[in-house]
């Protein structure tokens, strides 16, 4: 299996051009530090033997033009490399979401948010870094050292070979050193950063509810104890970097203690200027070094990071769209596609038993043998019961561990819409933001399922009604809002066969109720009384009428009892 780091670095659409633009303004940079060195020692000793001083003008100009054209090359440098990595890490999300998007349904739900969150924000950041503090740097180092090697070599080919050792001590052995105590403290510190991560996730997005169960505190705490493992972690591999860092300034100076020594020896044979550049230049020729301790340590969370993204997008699937990312842009809203005339919308499963790989499975036993049109079934049990993944499981996004769902049409898309608890509202319009779910609706559809769900007061009292923007999504608006908008888009999807998650959460009890009484009542108005409508509650009203209800509360305790078993 080929490196994750270079496969990664494939997403991040690297074009020739920038890389070896950035690559030639760090050598030049370095390379101009390296001539400003030298020839600063030849100025010296040159100096020193009291000549004409005009025949030190040039070397003064061209020690003063090397200071500047170093610190303009290597600002340079910095803003061609900072260009090329941000291009390319939003290339790299891009190309990620589309995998995801365009990858199997039944692999993204199993994601969690904070692990979407994780691996497109901070790994994808940490597979840029490798750009900007590994591979450039490297290049730059690599030409400063074959020039610096390559200059002592031909003033003293022992104080070449000095050179040369020591660039390996201080390029090669330091850097492997620092990786080292970088990978140790990846290691401990990973697992500790991503439950952070996940129970900050939670802490946000459930904050109410945790407030209410008394689980806040007690999340809080677990997330206090993970942070200071990781930052114990982080302590132990800095020991060890420590230690690699101070390999540059022990290379420095058994190369200037060497250089001394063989100038020394050359002493009778050789003229002041050329003693002074072998004795001087060692002190700049490791320079570009020391950005290679941060390089190596860089190099190994970029390829732990490279190789949590490769394992997310080959579980989506292999990524064989590799063309530019176009800019994005917003799509037009389309017509809905339409329901094959000859499917009939009824629902079967055969000694179904769903849930997650690797985890407890529910069933068989669901009461679910056949869901006819029209039917009103509400799916209610504790959490963990497996309400959700049963719905997943209907909806086709979820293969079945045992048995069989069987669905009208060729596949579930063709009659059966899953509409998820945590659907996303987006940064456009009111109207636009409904029409995802219904392209072809008229704005008094839209007025008519609004005032349904109890949103048609608030969006007549904003600034453009149906045209507001929702400038950032879901928190342009309260919980409750952005539970009836997403209620809303169900409600007018064409589907004959609607799958609710959690559909009244973050309702107050007695709005909650009522809905639940709508969505369940054939003779409601809300939803036709030949569509399906089957949906997953915690707290159903007292009155469901004519609705099935399937307590999944017995399949957790067959569950643990499986697993016991097992």
């Amino acid at each position: 299996m080929s490196d994750p780091l270079i496969r990664a670095l494939r997403l991040l659409g690297l074009r020739a051009g920038p890389v070896a633009k950035s690559l030639l303004l760090g050598a030049a940079a370095a390379m101009s530090a390296l001539a400003l060195a030298g020839l600063s020692a030849w100025l010296i000793t040159r100096a020193w033997q009291m000549p004409p001083v005009l025949a030190l003008s040039v070397a003064v100009t061209a020690v003063r033009a090397l200071g500047i054209s170093r610190a303009l090359l290597r600002y340079l440098e910095r803003l061609a490399t900072h260009d090329l990595a941000l291009d390319a890490m939003a290339t790299a999300r891009a190309r990620l979401y589309r995998a995801l998007a365009g990858g199997s349904p039944s692999y993204s739900v199993t994601l969690r948010r904070a692990e979407i969150v994780s691996r497109s924000g901070d790994d994808i950041d940490e597979v840029g870094n490798a750009l900007i503090r590994g591979l450039i740097p490297i290049g730059s180092a690599a030409v400063t050292a074959i020039a610096a090697v390559a200059v002592m070599a031909w003033i003293s080919p022992w104080a070449g070979v000095a050179m040369a050792a020591a660039w390996v001590l201080a390029g090669v052995v330091a850097p492997i050193a620092a990786a080292a105590g970088a990978a140790r403290s990846e290691r401990d510190a990973h697992t500790a950063r991503d439950e952070v991560a996940e129970i900050t996730t939670t802490l946000l997005w459930h904050a109410p509810e945790l407030v209410v169960a008394g689980r806040r505190d007690r999340l809080l705490s677990r997330a206090e104890d993970a942070e200071r493992r990781a930052l114990e972690a982080h302590d132990r591999g800095r020991r060890t970097e420590s230690l690699a860092a101070a390999v540059l300034p022990a290379a420095l100076a058994l190369t200037t203690v060497t250089a001394s020594l063989i100038a020394l020896g050359m002493s009778s044979t050789s003229n002041a200027t050329t003693i002074g550049v072998l004795i001087l230049l060692p002190l700049s020729a490791f320079e570009t070094a020391g950005s290679l301790i941060d390089a190596g340590r860089q190099l190994h969370r970029s390829r732990l990071a490279s190789a949590r993204v490769m394992d997310l997008v080959d579980g989506a699937g292999p990524v064989t769209d590799l063309s530019p990312v176009p800019r994005p842009t917003l799509p037009r809203p389309t017509l809905s596609r339409p329901i094959p005339p000859d499917v009939t919308p009824t629902v079967r499963t055969d000694g179904l038993r769903w849930g997650h790989t690797g985890t407890t499975v529910f069933g068989p036993d669901t009461d679910l043998d056949s869901i006819e049109p029209g039917d009103r079934v509400a799916i209610v049990g504790p959490s963990g019961c497996g309400k959700t993944t049963l719905l997943l499981t209907l909806a086709g996004l979820l293969d079945p561990v045992a048995g069989a769902v069987h669905t009208p049409g060729s596949t579930p898309d063709d009659a059966v819409r899953y509409f998820g608890e945590d659907g996303h509202v987006f940064a456009t319009t009111v109207r636009e933001n409904l029409l995802v779910s219904r392209g072809d609706a008229a704005d008094e559809l839209l007025h008519q399922v609004l005032g349904s769900v109890g949103l048609h007061r608030w969006v007549v009292g904003l600034p453009d009604g149906l045209d507001t923007v929702l400038d950032s999504g879901a928190d342009a608006m309260s919980a409750g809002q952005r539970r009836r908008l997403l209620l809303a888009r169900a409600v007018i999807n064409p589907a004959p066969v609607l799958l609710l998650d959690e559909p009244c959460e973050h309702l107050d009890r007695t709005e909650s109720d009522r809905l639940h009484r709508a969505l369940l009542d054939p003779d409601s108005g809300l939803i036709a009384p030949d569509r399906t409508v089957v949906l997953v509650t915690h707290r159903l009203p007292s009155d469901t009428g004519t609705a099935r209800v399937v307590d999944l509360g017995c399949q957790r305790r067959q569950a643990r009892s499986r697993s016991r078993a097992a």
